[in-house]
């Protein structure tokens, strides 16, 4: 329990910034997702890019670390190389 104002404050801002990290992680989630779940060579081509630069952002901002951002980057081309 806070014992202080700035407790509170601490509190409530990680609140905060829990559910904004909550919200770019699902939705980087699910457009992963929708492009491995895609048969479509070119749709997959077209949505990659949007998807990479969430990754990276993802990255950028800590939550996850630049070696998953690149594993993740790098199975999607391997999936959109492997349709036909």
């Amino acid at each position: 329990m806070a014992n202080n104002a700035s407790a509170e404050k601490c509190i409530r801002k990680s609140e905060r910034h829990r559910l904004h990290n909550k919200y770019y992680a699902k939705t980087t989630r699910n457009a992963i997702r929708a492009i491995r779940n895609t048969s479509d060579k070119a749709a997959a081509e077209a949505g990659a890019p949007k998807v990479y630069a969430m990754i990276d952002k993802l990255a950028k901002i800590g939550l996850i670390h630049k070696n998953k951002a690149s594993n993740l980057k790098s199975g999607i081309a391997q999936y959109i190389n492997k349709l036909a």
